[in-house]
């Protein structure tokens, strides 16, 4: 290994020394009940709410994915994706956030999602939190799986190492964080690294735009390649056999293609996935009064509008610059790391780098820890043994972590594998079974057990239907999964609900009483 290799990778160690300490800090705490380990008591300040949720939400796609689709086929996919992520982000913040933080307090103290859609039913046999907590066990060990590429793809890429091990060398990083400092650990690093991943785009962007002559060279080059540059109209790399674009005297070859209405439709409707993002929704429940999520909603808007530009802007400069460089579309998602390397001298570039291994630790953490927590929590105190204590919870906990863990590591073991499709297939699962019943749940009064039973597996199934069945006819069945699997999840809501008796005075009084609470 070079010089200037150990220096990257010495940066990168100072960082994990880093989340290890802060996982160690917080490990007491995280030990003391499974309140703590799976929500921190409800403590966190509007500053960690923001960059937690975040910074967990956008995960290593933010750094890797979103600049490789840009890179790969220009502007328009990856931009429409953008603004549908922005649109939803903030929508979510104004209408979910404070009421799911008062409901879930008044509804049984629920601390977790498949918790609150039980209580707030009023189950006695637990069919709808079974049903969650598979559903979150399912999508987000696809969304571990997709966080482990990014590792692997990232120390493969800078050291010259096989995949493999590099990837099994990431999640082992993960899993062990995670194992000792729990929920409150989780959200202080997703913090600090919120501030990483924002700086490291920040900075790759400007230096980036000074190589290629301005924003003005940017834009004139960026031109020149058919389709590229354009919103309504989109660039298809040209391919051989092997998937790998063909060159022509130096130049990448694509053929210009149209973007129509329905594929910006089917495209901003990335945005629908937030209502039903676990991730960010336990952010909302766990910030300590309610008021303060005006504050978090602020920050949090900022740093995603700003952060998803840059990202969306870095990927069209790496192709101006580098037009020729990453050949496939798995390659093309590493043009962050092929411009931090070649900008910079190697401990920056660490330092610009370890944005990437933030974003992909802020998002496994996360997605480890509730992925367990629907587990333990839910499907072995909820239904298989109701008299657990809360040290065995914790245990459990922690086993289901290793479990899931390993599996996620197999999934991702094709070092072939793209961030960003495995990324979108979880995010449209997670989007069309929690995202439809979670808005019903909180916004409508009329909403039955048996409603929210239909939505979810409806939302859950035809995600799986729509991306390996119907879309594959093509023509105007060929969009985004989670925009057709949300409208039929909420005709299923909407229609069972009418048809069943409507929920009981208890219900219908708690709804009530929320809408007029303030925590």
């Amino acid at each position: 290994m070079d010089g200037g290799k150990i220096q990257i990778l010495t940066a990168m160690i100072l960082y994990i020394a880093v989340v290890i300490g802060i996982g160690l800090y917080y490990a007491k705490r995280a030990n003391e009940s499974s309140d703590n380990y799976l929500i921190g008591g409800r403590s966190l300040g509007p500053w960690v709410t923001a960059m937690g949720a975040e910074a967990s939400d956008m995960s290593g796609w933010l750094l890797m994915g979103l600049p490789g689709l840009a890179y790969w086929c220009g502007l328009s996919d990856a931009t429409w994706t953008a603004i549908g992520l922005g649109i939803g982000t903030y929508l979510n913040w104004l209408f979910v956030a404070k009421r799911l933080r008062i409901y879930t307090h008044v509804a049984g103290d629920a601390i977790t999602i498949p918790d609150f859609f039980s209580n707030r039913f009023k189950e006695n046999k637990k069919v709808i939190m079974t049903i969650a907590a598979l559903f979150i066990l399912v999508f987000f060990t696809v969304y571990a799986a997709s966080c482990f590429v990014t590792v692997g793809k990232l120390f493969s890429e800078l050291f010259d190492a096989k995949y493999v091990y590099m990837m099994i060398i990431g999640a082992l990083f993960v899993l062990f964080y995670t194992f000792i400092g729990g929920f409150l650990a989780e959200s202080a690093s997703d913090f600090m690294q919120g501030v990483i991943m924002f700086v490291a785009l920040t900075v790759v962007l400007v230096t980036g735009i000074g190589h290629a002559g301005g924003i003005s060279g940017v834009i004139e080059n960026a031109k020149e390649m058919p389709g590229f540059f354009e919103l309504f109209g989109i660039a298809n790399p040209i391919t051989n056999a092997n998937g790998e674009q063909l060159i022509s005297n130096g130049v990448p070859k694509f053929e210009a293609d149209s973007y129509g209405f329905l594929t910006i439709i089917s495209t901003l409707s990335w945005g629908l996935g937030y209502f039903g993002m676990p991730q960010v929704l336990l952010k909302f429940m766990a910030i300590r009064k309610s008021r303060e999520l005006k504050i978090s909603r602020r920050i949090a808007v900022i740093w995603v509008a700003i952060s998803l530009t840059a990202a969306v802007a870095i990927g069209i400069i790496g192709r101006v610059l580098y037009p020729e460089k990453l050949l496939t579309k798995s390659d093309s998602e590493n043009i962050f790391i092929l411009m931090s390397t070649n900008f910079f001298m190697p401990i920056l570039a660490g330092i610009v780098m370890a944005g990437i291994l933030a974003a992909t630790i802020s998002s496994s953490d996360s997605y480890l820890l509730i992925a367990a927590s629907a587990f333990s929590k839910n499907i072995y105190k909820g239904i298989m043994k109701k008299d657990a204590s809360d040290k065995t919870v914790l245990r459990i906990s922690r086993i289901t972590l290793l479990v899931i863990a390993i599996i996620a590591a197999i999934i991702a073991l094709d070092e072939n594998s793209v961030i960003f499709t495995i990324v979108s297939f979880a995010w449209a699962g997670f989007g069309a079974t929690f995202g439809p019943l979670m808005l019903f749940s909180l916004f409508w009064k009329r909403t039955t057990r048996s409603g929210a039973i239909a939505g979810m597996l409806t939302g859950g199934i035809s995600v799986f239907v729509w991306k390996l069945i119907i879309r594959q006819l093509g023509g105007i069945f060929d969009i985004y999964e989670l925009l057709p699997a949300f409208v039929l999840s909420s005709i299923a809501i909407v229609m069972v609900s009418l048809l069943s008796k409507e929920p009981s005075k208890e219900i219908q009084d708690e709804f009530e009483h929320v809408k007029t609470c303030e925590i």
